[in-house]
């Protein structure tokens, strides 16, 4: 049958190029075959293409496989980046790839551009195109991601800023959107009462200048005295012109809760917040002396009897010598002025006018004027005529003489 033939044939052939393919092996094994000449296996995307290797530059591979490059276009030799002007090797199997551009859309504050690239991640395309990162940018997606296709890139640079803190200066690189961020991020945050120049809800300023205010406050307990009142009350038992003290005062506390507030540890206000009356103050009793007693002493050689003696400041006047630019020969009581009448402070006037004195150094004398006094001093002006003038300024003890008046000033102020 012819058909039993040919397939007997075909295999015969078969077992026939078997034969043969054994015989080429065992020639190969022992040295005797020739080389077989190189191949290059060319990848442009998922295309294949087998060249036989040819001395030239790996662009000229490309072209020998009918492959169109562009200038951003790259080149992998058994998978490592290789120029394309390199020349290919001759000996070994060898693959090379075609890594296309593609088109990339970075977007940043300035602007929006398309970058042509073939980097193989988003930080290696922006640092082909000549852009620094910092780690403080602000990058989506992230420096580390594949470039597979076509892309959008958002690329917010950090700015650089001068932080004012703690008496030191601290630059910091930040692409955060308000001051308070960008704190956070240089490990500067705003904790509690701490503020900032400008505030941490701003954006950066334009300057790069930031200052930042480390708050703290304490409560303390602060005591306050509170003084007390001092009551005078007329008392038989102690001598005139004297005072004793019949119930002793004593001074209240108040405390308060003091809020202090200090600002990089300089201290900027006190506000009392609360107070609490520990002990009110008990007022003092005092009793001033009304108890007369008549005494005599010999004064400049003179025997006088008194029932009080005061110590007075003592000036001087006479009619035209009364601190004025004009002269006043008569006094409050209508007498003249000369030397036995004198005057006191209007306050005293009512109570002591006609009262009969005697003062050391000047004699005998009745209050009959009314002078301006001194502030803070008990005072008598002693009067004399114009002749007979003599000037006073000094200390001196007055003698009230008996009769001891029916009214009496008991406080001399």
């Amino acid at each position: 049958m012819s058909w039993a033939k040919t397939l007997s044939g075909k295999i015969f052939v078969m077992r026939l190029n078997r034969l043969a393919l054994a015989l080429l092996l065992a020639l190969t094994a022992c040295g005797t075959s020739a080389p077989a000449p190189a191949t290059i296996n060319v990848l442009d995307g998922g295309q294949l293409h087998m060249l036989t290797a040819a001395s030239g530059t790996t662009a000229d591979t490309f072209i020998r496989a009918g492959l169109i490059i562009t200038p951003n276009d790259r080149a992998l030799l058994n998978g490592l980046p290789v120029p394309m002007n390199d020349l290919i090797p001759a000996a070994g199997p060898v693959t090379l790839q075609l890594v296309r551009a593609q088109a990339l859309t970075l977007v940043t504050p300035e602007g929006t551009r398309t970058l042509q690239t073939s980097a193989p991640t988003v930080g290696a395309a922006l640092r082909e195109a000549g852009i620094d990162l910092y780690a403080s940018d602000l990058l989506v997606p992230s420096a580390d991601t594949p470039i597979v296709g076509a892309l959008t890139i958002t690329l917010t640079p950090a700015r650089e800023a001068t932080v004012s803190v703690g008496g030191q200066e601290v630059r910091i690189r930040s692409s955060a959107r308000t001051v308070g961020a960008a704190l956070a991020e240089a490990g500067i945050p705003l904790l509690g009462l701490d503020y900032s120049f400008p505030s941490e809800s701003e954006a950066l300023p334009a300057d790069g200048q930031v200052r930042v205010v480390h708050v703290r406050e304490a409560v303390v307990l602060a005591q306050k005295s509170i003084p007390f009142d001092n009551e005078f009350v007329a008392s038989a038992d102690v001598p005139l012109d004297q005072q004793q003290i019949l119930e002793p005062g004593q001074t209240g506390l108040n405390v308060s809760r003091v809020r202090i507030r200090y600002e990089d540890g300089q201290e900027v206000s006190r506000q009392s917040e609360a107070e609490t009356l520990v002990r009110a103050p008990q007022k003092q009793i005092t009793g001033y002396g009304t108890k007369v007693e008549i005494k005599t002493t010999s004064v400049d050689g003179v025997q006088i009897e008194y029932w009080r003696a005061v110590q007075m400041y003592a000036t001087a006047y006479s009619p035209c010598h009364s601190g004025s630019s004009q002269c006043y020969p008569s006094t409050a009581s209508g007498k003249p002025v000369k030397r036995g009448v004198v005057a006191v402070i209007s306050a005293w006037y009512a109570n002591m006018r006609g009262q009969p004195v005697y003062i050391p150094g000047y004699g005998h004398a009745t209050i009959e004027d009314v002078g301006g006094g001194i502030p803070g001093r008990l005072w008598i002006d002693l009067g004399y005529s114009d002749a007979e003038y003599q000037s006073w300024g000094a200390w001196v003890t007055v003698y009230f003489l008996t009769p001891v008046p029916a009214n009496i000033m008991y406080v001399l102020n």
